[in-house]
């Protein structure tokens, strides 16, 4: 890794929890909040093969290049995060369009679909990223993600990226291995897994407003943590029997990124408190995977100064454009 490509913050930002805390709260929400009023977004509903609809938010520059870039949001993120929206805001001044994708049952789409969300469901997003550019035609097609949304873009464009005709992918901070991630959630300070809890529970109250036939209220109000959830919805909403062989089923290690045919970048960090740096050598990397493992970050941090402005910003602006 070059010193140019290398992410240096200041000593009073070197702290993993302030770098991912500021991540998503303090002065990034704050100036994505004004950011966001000032977006003319455009509100997409892509459909996929199936029928399943996603939701996603459009923003066209005002200097184009003819090139697009696919935002994929975090767990129980959504096109409106911070991270998201100062991302998107930044792209489209280096003359990027940016779309927005909210997974399924993310953002304000839990009416969209019966079922509910997992994270094996990346043929959906390939699906609606495929709809959408059968109306939106583009030279250039990029796909970045962050956190899972890094893990959907990897394996989206392992699976999918001939035929999405992207240009280059990038996963910032992304599970490699879940189960080890799980581990690590629950190990690191408690407010990690607190407050993924209360998102979750959160979003699952929306869903049952809106499918009430669910019936799942009372495990909703007798669980207490991610595991409690887990046991019960791994087993009655998805297709896996087990903790184990749904966490396997997203994984990223071994050769699950072997059929990778176009430039993909993954960018972690050595300090992140959730996701563990070591699950990066359990990756067999293909010939198209670039991994940068900086010293520094948090999780999908990278805080560069007081302001909260995020280095990664830049870094996705450096490596796409080199594919222009």
């Amino acid at each position: 890794m070059t010193q140019n490509n290398r992410f240096t913050p200041p000593l009073i930002l070197k702290n993993p929890h302030i770098q991912s805390i500021l991540n998503s709260l303090g002065p990034r929400k704050m100036r994505a909040k004004q950011q966001a009023k000032k977006l003319d977004s455009e509100i997409l509903t892509l459909t996929a093969v199936d029928g399943t609809r996603l939701l996603a938010e459009y923003d066209r520059s005002k200097t184009p290049n003819n090139s697009l870039i696919v935002l994929l949001h975090g767990w129980e993120g959504s096109s409106k995060s911070a991270y998201q929206v100062t991302t998107a805001n930044y792209l489209l001044k280096q003359g990027f369009d940016v779309l927005r994708l909210n997974l399924r049952d993310h953002g304000d789409s839990h009416h969209l679909n019966f079922e509910l969300f997992n994270s094996t469901m990346t043929t959906e997003v390939a699906e609606a990223i495929a709809c959408f550019f059968k109306t939106h035609p583009y030279e250039k097609r990029f796909l970045a993600g962050f956190s899972l949304g890094g893990n959907f873009t990897l394996r989206i464009a392992a699976d999918h990226g001939t035929s999405l005709k992207l240009t280059a992918a990038a996963g910032i901070c992304p599970p490699v291995d879940p189960t080890n991630a799980m581990t690590a959630l629950d190990n690191t300070l408690f407010f990690y897994e607190r407050y993924f809890f209360y998102r979750w529970s959160k979003s699952l109250r929306k869903k049952i407003t809106h499918f009430p036939e669910h019936g799942f209220k009372h495990i909703l109000n007798n669980a207490r943590t991610i595991d409690d959830m887990n046991s019960f919805f791994i087993k009655n909403h998805t297709p896996f029997d087990s903790a184990n062989s749904y966490f396997e089923a997203y994984s990223l290690i071994g050769d699950r990124l072997s059929e990778l045919n176009l430039p993909a970048y993954l960018i972690a960090s050595e300090d992140d408190p959730i996701i563990p740096a070591e699950d990066l050598k359990q990756i067999n990397c293909p010939e198209k995977l670039s991994i940068e493992l900086q010293q520094y970050g948090g999780h999908c941090g990278f805080i560069k100064n007081l302001s909260a402005h995020s280095w990664i910003e830049n870094r996705l602006v450096d490596l796409f454009r080199g594919h222009l």
